[in-house]
């Protein structure tokens, strides 16, 4: 074999085992991420903002540190998985606390991360809506409905991108799916409401005219 041919051939074997054994770092800290973001939405759920907090920023360390390693042989395809996870523990955790939803460059991730993140929020904030539900918050809850419907309504559009971001026509569809079932929701919830007021109307009336009867009754000569 040509000497110009060996050396060729040695390079690149040790730029390719490089690029492995970045992509076997970047495999594994994903799942860190993951993890780490996962665990932040369980705790917003519970109220346990400072452990979620905490775990979000632990994730946003990995992230950085995963950019790092993806700079060569395309590396960066595998971030925006973990990217979507930490968009999404972010941005509920800004919804929760009455924050604006933090915007990509804030997070410094990917497009396509940032679409991704913000398509699986819809399915939190439904679970928000319904905690606020079962505890009678329904003004809340309408807040929550019209924070779903923006999401969906603004990012809808980016199905048309399937090819460029994978996934996001299925996740778009997804969120539809949530969206109409929580109209539903709130639907049936309004003719409670009203039934409820009618129900609470009728009896004050009853309760009015009764009251009116042992007045009058009170009055009578014996």
């Amino acid at each position: 074999m040509e000497p110009g041919v060996e050396e060729s051939l040695k390079e690149i074997e040790a730029s390719m085992q490089e690029v492995l054994a970045r992509r076997e770092k970047i495999l594994k800290t994903s799942r860190d991420c993951i993890s780490f973001c996962s665990k932040a939405i369980v705790h917003i759920h519970t109220g346990k903002h400072e452990e979620a907090h905490h775990e979000i920023k632990e994730a946003e360390k990995i992230l950085k540190g995963m950019r790092k390693e993806a700079t060569i042989g395309a590396l960066s395809r595998y971030l925006p998985s973990p990217e979507a996870e930490f968009v999404e523990a972010s941005s509920v955790e800004a919804i929760v606390l009455g924050k604006p939803i933090p915007s990509a460059k804030e997070l410094g991730v990917s497009g396509e991360g940032y679409i991704m993140g913000l398509l699986d929020t819809v399915g939190e904030v439904k679970r928000l809506l319904l905690d606020a539900v079962m505890r009678s918050e329904i003004e809340k809850a309408r807040k929550y409905f019209e924070l779903m419907e923006g999401l969906y309504s603004t990012l809808s559009p980016f199905a048309v991108y399937d090819h460029v971001a994978n996934g996001v026509r299925r996740k778009i569809d997804v969120g539809r799916m949530l969206t109409e079932d929580v109209r539903g929701v709130m639907a049936e919830e309004a003719r409670r409401t009203v039934m409820v007021s009618s129900i609470q109307g009728l009896q004050a009336s009853l309760e009015r005219k009764g009251a009116r009867s042992r007045s009058k009754a009170a009055r009578r000569p014996t």
